[in-house]
């Protein structure tokens, strides 16, 4: 670690950055095509603080040398990579494993092609990240869906459910989600290993998407799933990025971890089909500097968002159970339980907009368990979040 960037502290994440007028999705579109003044964006996955100094050192490095041509960092990438899955994870990967993308949709898309034929089932546990159910039928793909289990306030699988529906549907593969987006679970080492049993049992590959590994919080472990055992690696495609972790998505970088030699050469033909075949030069300066230097600004970060996980949880128990928190065991991306406003979503969502001034995430979107809930973006400074639950629990009270 060098020096100079172990002086982050709390209050680097308090401050405020316009971001409109910048092309920012999440600022810049405006909901159902309608301006609502004053609205508070809590809806895409990204985040309103800036990356760590030493990425943003990095870029400046590149833009001055001003040269922009065909760039590869080399080995030290791929070093920094595998040892920051390795200290914070316990992931013992080998930089052989790397197979780099720009995200991890296309990577999940790309392993999809390359690892499945026209037709095979691919199985998705609903309410998920919702590109999860549309890449599968746009790739020509059979989706099958299984649903989590609600069950005193956090989800659970449905193991019986999710082996029926692998073996009536000969499912070929499984997109997990770990953690789970948007219902912010860490799935337990137990856990893990029965879907991994099941899977194993079928002949069912594992497209494991891990984007969110590193927001954890006190309580829970991410547990790379590809970590459970050599077996199970070896039927593993681990999927990351540092877009989430360090706010680079506008970057476009992300890695396939692939142990199994034949698995991985399979994704590389595929990714070599459509023509990609290497990060761009900022992407690959920034990724660096994020996995080499990111640490202590990371850990200051998951403090900060654990103090704004307790600010959410505080607000809402004013509202007398309208509203309630799923605990959140990781992600910066809160499920809330709207169903006893009895609404439907339609109304959901207006009431959101209109009455509180708030863009969430339609709860809908993500799966038909998702109905009657709303998903929500905690990754912001103290102040913004403060406004935005004020609005919130008056919008509450008005009901």
């Amino acid at each position: 670690m060098d020096k100079k960037y172990e002086k982050i502290d709390k209050s680097f994440f308090d401050t405020v950055h316009d971001r409109t007028n910048t092309g920012a999705i999440k600022y810049d579109i405006s909901p159902k095509g309608i301006s609502y003044p004053d609205m508070i964006p809590l809806w895409v996955a990204d985040m309103d603080f800036k990356t760590p100094p030493a990425v943003t050192d990095a870029l400046k490095r590149c833009a001055d040398h001003s040269i922009f041509g065909y760039t590869d960092p080399g080995e030290e990438y791929g070093r920094a990579v595998v040892g920051w899955f390795g200290s914070r994870m316990g992931l013992n990967a080998d930089p052989s494993w790397i197979v780099k993308a720009p995200g991890v949709v296309f990577s999940m898309c790309i392993a999809i092609r390359a690892l499945t034929a026209p037709g095979d089932a691919v199985i998705i546990c609903q309410p998920v990240y919702h590109p999860f159910a549309r890449i599968i039928p746009s790739n020509g793909r059979k989706l099958v869906v299984t649903e989590l289990i609600l069950k005193n306030g956090r989800y659970e699988m449905d193991f019986d459910d999710f082996e029926s529906r692998i073996v009536k549907n000969d499912v070929k593969l499984f997109l997990l989600c770990s953690p789970h987006n948007p219902v912010s679970r860490v799935w337990t080492r137990e856990e893990l290993m029965r879907m991994a049993d099941i899977c194993r049992r079928h002949g069912v590959l594992v497209v494991s998407d891990e984007i969110h590994s590193d927001f954890v919080y006190e309580g829970s472990r991410h547990i790379p799933f590809a970590s459970l055992s050599k077996k199970i690696s070896d039927m593993t495609v681990t999927c990351t990025a540092p877009s989430k972790t360090f706010n680079l998505a506008g970057l476009q970088a992300a890695n396939m971890l692939i142990e199994n030699e034949n698995l991985r050469e399979r994704v590389k033909k595929e990714c070599l089909s459509v023509g990609y075949g290497a990060h761009n030069a900022m992407a690959a300066f920034a990724s660096l500097a994020a996995y080499k230097y990111g640490g202590q600004w990371l850990d200051v970060l998951i403090s900060y968002l654990s103090d704004n996980v307790k600010l959410l949880s505080d607000a809402l128990e004013t509202t007398g159970g309208k509203i309630s928190l799923i605990r959140p065991e990781g992600t910066y991306l809160m499920w809330l339980d709207c169903r006893e406003l009895h609404m439907t979503d339609e109304e959901l969502d207006d009431f959101f907009l209109k009455s509180a001034g708030l863009y969430l995430n339609s709860g809908y979107i993500f799966g038909r368990g998702g109905s009657g809930f709303m998903r929500m973006n905690i990754a912001c400074p103290k102040s913004t979040l403060e406004t935005a639950l004020s609005r919130l629990t008056h919008a509450v009270s008005k009901i």
